[in-house]
């Protein structure tokens, strides 16, 4: 399983709820990237939430394209990554 960073462009900012809509949103995208072997790990969000930096592990980066087509997700970069990890030299 490879490890990728999916940047993705929300001109209008990306709005998830704070409540049960919000965690129902996400666990619905998190069952459907699994139809794909897609796992959402994290992401981290541009303060002014127009963009967003996802961590996915997946089979392969066209799996993780289907998944954000099901997903209704915008994808502006696909780049598999590995861990460096700096405490690993001390």
């Amino acid at each position: 399983m490879s490890r990728y960073l999916v940047e993705r462009d929300f001109p209008d900012g990306l709005r998830i709820p704070i409540n049960e809509d919000g965690a129902q949103a996400c666990l619905g995208v998190i069952d459907r990237n699994a139809v794909d072997g897609v796992t959402w790990v994290h992401s981290y969000v541009s303060p002014d939430s127009k963009k967003t930096f996802c961590i996915y592990d997946a089979p392969d980066a066209d799996a993780i394209r289907r998944s954000a087509a099901r997903n209704n997700l915008p994808i502006a970069r696909i780049t598999e990554v590995r861990v460096l990890d700096p405490y690993f030299y001390h």
